[in-house]
């Protein structure tokens, strides 16, 4: 019972702080950083990339966004275009990123 007690603590703990950095991120930033980063492969609102070989960024969740872009920075994550576009990304930038994609209309669709 002690152990159940113990990992419901522990994901209400990870909930408030995942919480509290999605509210702690800053949008406007987030936006400016696009305009000089992102906007070139992903487009403006991330829903709009220039290519079909870029990923559509718009509407994703802030977590997966966050966490791929810390994945590709130290290097768990492989694409060279990307390694390069997140080493300079602080983890301020990462999670105002995030948050701004994260609330961008989506375009996403299934095929099927």
């Amino acid at each position: 019972m002690k152990t159940l007690h113990t990992l419901v603590t522990a994901v209400v703990a990870a909930c408030a702080l995942a919480s509290f950095t999605a509210a702690a991120a800053d949008i406007e930033a987030g936006r400016k950083k696009v305009q000089e980063v992102c906007a070139a492969c992903h487009g403006q609102d991330g829903a709009t990339p220039t290519t079909p070989d870029y990923p559509k960024l718009a509407g994703q969740y802030p977590d997966y966004l966050a966490k791929a872009l810390r994945d590709y920075k130290s290097g768990m994550r492989k694409n060279p275009i990307m390694a390069g576009m997140a080493a300079p990304l602080t983890d301020k930038d990462i999670e105002n990123l995030a948050a701004y994609f994260s609330q961008q209309p989506s375009n996403l669709a299934s095929r099927y």
